[in-house]
């Protein structure tokens, strides 16, 4: 389970937030904040894989709270307040987000969060594992699905959209193949072609200018073959 707490003094935020996060399964609410010195106390003593943060809360704002933490959990910020924005990234906030804010737009937000979380930090230890895999929501057929990326095999470009070939199944998710590329760690996913993104561990062989993944062929683009030259010095 990722852990979660909110921290906003309004209580209709709180109610947003919650409805729409219990729509995600694997994810559990720990705390409800309605100030910074709630939600500080509360971190003394526990840790959460991400917050939803509000930038204006009565005595201690949501930024001169997060700077008094030393070793913050991802940040997502939620605000009426778009001026401070640039003041969030430099405060390394995953992302910020106005409100109101759509379904979609939250999905996108806790994906970005959850991909940045360190797998050795989970709070949740699995049964017989020491480590949680990663994970994120696909929209795709009207609905959401829940996929660990160990499961992806190789991404590819569709217009507009882009193609997930899992192991067992293929998911036309909304997003464009850029958004994939900016959100997967790099260690593990390789461009390779402007329409392809691979599972580096998935890769059977390389051979020419094409990649074999079980029984797909994935072409490698001639602008792109660098980043398969620092597969072999690595």
């Amino acid at each position: 389970m990722m852990k979660y707490i909110i921290v906003d003094d309004e209580p209709l935020a709180h109610d947003v937030i919650e409805s729409f996060c219990e729509l995600l399964p694997h994810l559990s609410l720990e705390k409800h904040c309605y100030n910074a010195m709630e939600a500080m106390q509360y971190l003394n003593n526990n840790t959460v894989d991400f917050m939803f943060l509000d930038i204006n809360m009565p005595k201690l704002t949501g930024f001169d709270f997060l700077r008094t933490l030393t070793n913050p959990p991802k940040i997502i910020v939620t605000t009426a307040y778009k001026e401070f924005a640039l003041e969030g990234y430099e405060l390394n906030v995953s992302d910020y987000i106005l409100k109101p804010f759509s379904f979609d737009r939250l999905v996108k937000a806790i994906n970005k969060a959850i991909s940045e979380v360190p797998k050795n930090v989970h709070t949740t230890i699995a049964p017989d594992s020491s480590e949680v895999p990663s994970r994120l929501f696909l929209k795709g057929d009207k609905k959401y699905h829940q996929i660990h990326l160990d499961d992806i095999l190789y991404i590819e470009a569709y217009g507009n959209y882009s193609k997930v070939y899992l192991k067992d199944e293929m998911i036309v998710s909304h997003e464009k193949i850029s958004h994939f590329e900016e959100l997967l760690n790099a260690s593990n996913f390789l461009r390779v072609h402007k329409s392809f993104i691979v599972a580096i561990n998935k890769i059977k062989f390389i051979e020419g200018n094409r990649i074999l993944i079980n029984d797909h062929k994935i072409p490698i683009g001639q602008t792109y073959k660098s980043n398969i030259n620092k597969l072999y010095n690595s």
